[in-house]
């Protein structure tokens, strides 16, 4: 589709999904604000997660790990010594750039001009902690969510004695200050991640790899993304992090390009030996307790970039009455705004009031529920279906006689009377 990227970068900031960060001092490059719908929809994306991959389980322990840590941490993870990207600098205009995103290698990507030798650049923001600025007070903020999970491993062994294989998740910010943040949410400075660290014994880490895996697929499906544009990569060996021996990428078609979407690590044992942490295991009977260090398999799943791609997944366009009708074609339970409700025209008492107790009814019930009267019922719908609603429910004269209102469905645009008191089962039964 043409001017796909304009088109839902328009769309979020006009209908309240993103806008630009600091947006009234002229932005700051690589930050975003989430408006209502975006923040509607992040939490759908999360609490989808959660319950497929946390909530439904009981080998799963969630925590919420702070983001400002001992600087050790990052030490000992290997983050302050080689957490790097390539930086390069423009010999005439100055511009930097990350050295693998320039369009052609040893040229600036605004001017042509040529660029300098590459030199590695660390990604942690640094920070001071305390009231006295010396290097003992240095500190940053954190640019993964996992070492937060690895530095609690032995409290959570120690409060619930779990046995292997469980895991730890957590759902929570991460910083990086990258180089050149491009592409609208896709590359940022600040962004959310949804990751599990999964404790296993040595020789059972490819098989469950490989469930974790069927599981991220499931989940993507689930949540309605385009399964056509996602595409699995085997990173190579020589491509791998520091911490990992094998690494599966899956790609997602994004309109810049096939970019990563999420990342599924074997991590070995290389975060718990570091951090000095064991496990005893009680499993093989006849030698008794035996200490070990467990092994990890780790699905890390950003949130932004999830958002991105639905985005992408659910815009659609088709003609309406003549006109060119652009909509989001969300599933019904990852929507911000699972129903709209209306009277028919505002300025009848009688419509808006019995309107007000549907609405009411609804909005406790599910929650995601909007009210609108503005404008006349065509633009009620086009605003609707431009924000993914899959039903509208309008209350008219006829329901001031008979207790049904008009549901209107966004993606074929078809209408039926549904009684007030069926509205909460008809729309349970879609979700």
């Amino acid at each position: 589709m043409e001017n796909l990227m304009e088109k839902i970068i328009s769309l979020a900031k006009r209908r309240g999904f993103v806008y630009p960060g600091s947006d009234i001092y002229g932005g700051l490059a690589g930050t975003y604000d989430y408006g209502p719908l975006g923040v509607a929809l992040k939490n759908n994306v999360k609490e989808s997660w959660r319950k497929k991959f946390v909530s439904s389980r009981s080998d799963m322990y969630e925590v919420d790990a702070a983001i400002i840590m001992n600087p050790k941490v990052w030490e000992v993870s290997g983050h302050v010594g080689g957490f790097s990207d390539p930086l390069v600098e423009c010999t005439k205009c100055k511009r930097r750039f990350r050295e693998d995103t320039l369009k052609e290698k040893g040229k600036c990507d605004e001017c042509g001009s040529p660029t300098g030798e590459a030199r590695q650049f660390n990604m942690m923001f640094a920070t001071q902690i305390g009231a006295v600025e010396d290097s003992s007070a240095k500190v940053y903020l954190r640019p993964e969510t996992a070492q937060g999970i690895f530095v609690n491993f032995k409290n959570i062994v120690d409060s619930f004695h779990p046995k292997l294989p469980f895991g730890m998740a957590q759902i929570g910010k991460a910083f990086r200050n990258e180089i050149t943040p491009r592409d609208f949410i896709f590359r940022v400075r600040e962004f959310e991640q949804m990751e599990i660290e999964y404790f296993v014994r040595a020789a059972d880490w490819e098989k469950y790899f490989e469930y974790f895996k069927a599981e991220m697929l499931a989940w993507m499906e689930e949540i309605g993304l385009d399964m056509g544009k996602v595409h699995e990569l085997n990173v190579a060996d020589a491509d791998l992090a520091h911490y990992s021996k094998r690494t599966t990428d899956f790609e997602f078609e994004y309109p810049f390009g096939q970019k990563e979407l999420y990342g599924l690590a074997y991590r070995t044992d290389f975060d718990l030996k570091n951090h000095g942490l064991e496990y005893v295991d009680d499993l093989p009977a006849q030698a008794g307790e035996a200490k070990i260090v467990p092994h990890i398999i780790e699905p890390s799943l950003g949130v932004d970039r999830t958002i991105l791609a639905l985005l992408c997944s659910a815009y659609a366009e088709d003609e309406k009455d003549g006109e060119v009708r652009s909509y989001l074609k969300f599933a019904p339970h990852m929507a911000p705004v699972v129903c709209a409700v209306s009277p028919l025209l505002k300025n009848k008492p009688e419509l808006v009031d019995k309107a007000r107790i549907v609405y009411g009814m609804m909005k406790a019930e599910f929650g995601r529920v909007m009210w609108d009267d503005n404008g006349n019922i065509g633009k009620r719908y086009r605003r609707q279906d431009e924000i993914g609603t899959p039903w509208c429910i309008v209350v008219d004269f006829d329901t001031l006689e008979d207790d049904t209102v008009t549901v209107r469905d966004r993606d074929s645009g078809s209408q039926e009377r549904i009684h007030i008191n069926q509205l909460i089962q008809y729309v349970q039964e879609k979700i």
